[in-house]
Protein backbone atom coordinates (compact mmCIF):
# COMPACT_ATOMS: atom_id res chain seq x y z
CA UNK A 1 0.00 0.00 0.00
CA UNK A 2 1.44 3.52 -0.95
CA UNK A 3 0.76 6.41 1.51
CA UNK A 4 0.80 9.74 -0.07
CA UNK A 5 3.53 11.75 1.09
CA UNK A 6 1.45 14.74 2.64
CA UNK A 7 -0.11 12.21 4.65
CA UNK A 8 2.88 10.49 6.04
CA UNK A 9 4.56 14.30 6.75
CA UNK A 10 1.71 14.43 8.88
CA UNK A 11 1.40 11.51 10.30
CA UNK A 12 5.53 11.58 11.50
CA UNK A 13 4.83 15.48 12.60
CA UNK A 14 2.03 13.96 15.17
CA UNK A 15 4.10 11.17 16.22
CA UNK A 16 7.39 13.54 16.51
CA UNK A 17 4.80 15.30 19.05
CA UNK A 18 3.57 12.29 21.03
CA UNK A 19 7.36 11.56 20.92
CA UNK A 20 8.15 14.76 22.54
CA UNK A 21 5.17 14.77 25.37
CA UNK A 22 6.08 10.87 26.37
CA UNK A 23 9.77 12.56 26.83
CA UNK A 24 7.85 15.11 29.18
CA UNK A 25 6.03 12.81 30.67
CA UNK A 26 8.63 10.81 31.92
CA UNK A 27 10.82 13.47 33.17
CA UNK A 28 7.46 14.89 35.14
CA UNK A 29 7.07 11.85 36.45
CA UNK A 30 10.68 11.37 37.51
CA UNK A 31 10.82 14.75 39.12
CA UNK A 32 7.39 13.90 40.94
CA UNK A 33 8.81 10.41 42.12
CA UNK A 34 11.80 12.61 43.59
CA UNK A 35 9.81 14.87 45.57
CA UNK A 36 7.73 11.90 46.86
CA UNK A 37 10.70 10.20 47.55
CA UNK A 38 11.72 13.25 50.29
CA UNK A 39 8.07 13.32 51.67
CA UNK A 40 8.70 9.30 52.58
CA UNK A 41 11.94 10.32 53.92
CA UNK A 42 10.23 12.94 56.06
CA UNK A 43 7.54 10.71 57.14
CA UNK A 44 9.92 8.06 57.91
CA UNK A 45 12.01 10.48 59.95
CA UNK A 46 9.20 11.69 61.73
CA UNK A 47 7.29 8.32 62.25
CA UNK A 48 4.12 9.04 60.23
CA UNK A 49 2.51 6.53 57.98
CA UNK A 50 3.60 5.56 55.14
CA UNK A 51 -0.25 6.24 53.40
CA UNK A 52 -1.80 9.15 54.09
CA UNK A 53 -5.98 8.67 52.85
CA UNK A 54 -7.26 11.68 53.03
CA UNK A 55 -4.48 13.63 51.07
CA UNK A 56 -5.31 10.56 48.57
CA UNK A 57 -8.75 11.24 48.40
CA UNK A 58 -8.41 14.76 47.63
CA UNK A 59 -5.72 14.34 44.99
CA UNK A 60 -8.56 11.67 43.13
CA UNK A 61 -11.00 14.24 43.71
CA UNK A 62 -8.62 17.14 42.51
CA UNK A 63 -7.49 14.92 39.43
CA UNK A 64 -11.03 14.21 38.28
CA UNK A 65 -12.44 17.50 38.09
CA UNK A 66 -8.94 18.69 36.39
CA UNK A 67 -9.72 16.12 33.88
CA UNK A 68 -13.00 17.15 33.48
CA UNK A 69 -12.06 20.25 32.52
CA UNK A 70 -9.26 19.12 29.77
CA UNK A 71 -11.61 16.54 28.18
CA UNK A 72 -10.22 13.60 29.68
CA UNK A 73 -11.93 11.00 30.81
CA UNK A 74 -11.84 11.46 35.00
CA UNK A 75 -11.97 7.67 35.38
CA UNK A 76 -8.76 6.79 32.95
CA UNK A 77 -7.11 9.93 35.25
CA UNK A 78 -8.34 8.03 38.47
CA UNK A 79 -6.89 4.47 37.59
CA UNK A 80 -3.54 7.01 36.46
CA UNK A 81 -3.46 8.39 39.58
CA UNK A 82 -4.30 5.66 42.06
CA UNK A 83 -1.27 4.01 40.03
CA UNK A 84 1.36 5.96 40.85
CA UNK A 85 0.17 6.62 44.38
CA UNK A 86 0.41 2.93 45.00
CA UNK A 87 3.87 2.99 43.76
CA UNK A 88 4.66 5.74 46.11
CA UNK A 89 2.99 4.19 48.80
CA UNK A 90 5.11 1.09 48.00
CA UNK A 91 8.34 3.34 47.96
CA UNK A 92 7.62 5.05 51.43
CA UNK A 93 6.95 1.63 52.55
CA UNK A 94 10.37 0.84 51.89
CA UNK A 95 12.04 4.11 52.89
CA UNK A 96 10.47 3.33 56.22
CA UNK A 97 11.56 -0.18 56.45
CA UNK A 98 15.17 1.54 56.28
CA UNK A 99 14.54 3.92 58.98
CA UNK A 100 13.48 1.11 61.34
CA UNK A 101 9.68 2.01 61.67
CA UNK A 102 7.21 0.08 62.05
CA UNK A 103 4.66 2.18 60.18
CA UNK A 104 1.82 0.99 57.63
CA UNK A 105 -0.04 1.71 55.57
CA UNK A 106 -3.49 3.17 57.26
Amino acid sequence: MTIDPKVRQQLGEYRQSIDNIDAALVHMLAERFRCTQAVGVLKATHELPPADPAREEYQIERLRRLAKDANLDPDFAEKFLNFIIREVIRHHEAIAAEHGGANHTA
